[in-house]
């Protein structure tokens, strides 16, 4: 099993520190978050709130995922970056597959490259994409980020992309694991498609129900024996050695810890000594036993 750190919506000066902090006690990864606006009004609902209420992501900041993986590459030997989850569809393909392939060769293969659909249709507007057929369009971003970051000359003709045969320069010397947030049946069939699942959390009742599906989607395709991993996150303080050995039996590779409610509205104040006490506590209690 390995352990992550995930810390969002915090000042983003503790972002570098946390990450150098979580590497020192043995974590393996930091998640890093993504946003690119507030809006001012919607009628979206977010689907890992109770009330589907957004509140939470008011005033919050939000560094950049790219330039956050990379800020925390630069400053770490061992830690491996996985975004959690950039919204691809309303960024332009070739340009992510430019960023994503950089950010991996510049930290010699650090970078997990965990994508998914944004909710909002504000995203979409302001970027000047089209809203609707945004699974298509995912599917479409998906291929060319894959195509272009295998390295040689690459092209494509879709619906929404039209690619002349190019190639990028850098590219990560192993492929690029593309991991696959959502909960839907059409993230999970995307997900058993590609190299990973990121699931958002929840009770292991809750939780089951989709590894099984998954596994399920992955038979169908026949990638169920290819190197694959699963993303979960959990509270620290509610996470014991008896619940990952639960998990990692149903499946589970990788565990994100957080250490507060990243859904509360008020602003974080949590000292930054105090979030370190968090993560040397986690590890000394819990991911020591798995070393």
């Amino acid at each position: 099993m390995r352990f992550h750190h995930a810390e969002s919506m915090t000042p983003f000066e503790n972002l570098v520190p946390l990450a150098q902090d979580a590497e020192a006690h043995g974590y393996a990864g930091y998640m890093i978050p993504d946003s690119l606006i507030y809006p001012e009004s919607t009628d979206a609902k977010y689907s890992y709130t109770e009330d589907g209420g957004r509140e939470f992501l008011e005033n919050k900041p939000f560094i950049e995922s790219f330039i956050l993986a990379t800020a925390i590459g630069a400053s770490t030997t061992t830690l491996e970056m996985t975004t959690n989850v950039v919204k691809l569809p309303v960024r332009p393909p070739l340009y992510s597959a430019k960023l994503a392939a950089s950010v991996a060769a510049i930290t010699n293969n650090r970078f997990n490259f965990g994508v998914g659909l944004s909710v909002w249709e504000e995203d979409y507007a302001v970027m000047g994409v089209d809203f609707a057929k945004r699974g298509k369009r995912f599917d479409e971003c998906l291929e060319i980020v894959r195509g272009l970051t295998n390295g040689g000359y690459y092209s494509f003709k879709g619906e929404f992309y039209d690619i002349a045969s190019v190639k990028l320069n850098p590219v990560p010397s192993k492929p690029l694991p593309i991991l696959i947030g959502g909960h839907s049946d059409a993230a999970l069939k995307r997900a058993a498609k590609h190299d990973g699942w990121l699931c958002a959390g929840g009770t292991f009742e809750q939780t089951q129900p989709l590894l099984e599906k998954l596994a399920a989607y992955r038979a169908e395709l026949g990638t169920q024996n290819k190197p694959y991993r699963i993303f979960t996150t959990a509270m620290g303080s509610m996470l014991g050695v008896d619940d990952v050995r639960r998990l990692a039996d149903a499946g589970v590779t990788d565990i994100a810890i957080a250490f507060r409610n990243l859904y509360a509205v008020e602003e974080d104040r949590q000292p930054l000594d105090d979030k370190k006490a968090d993560l040397r506590r986690f590890a000394d209690a819990v991911i020591a036993k798995f070393k």
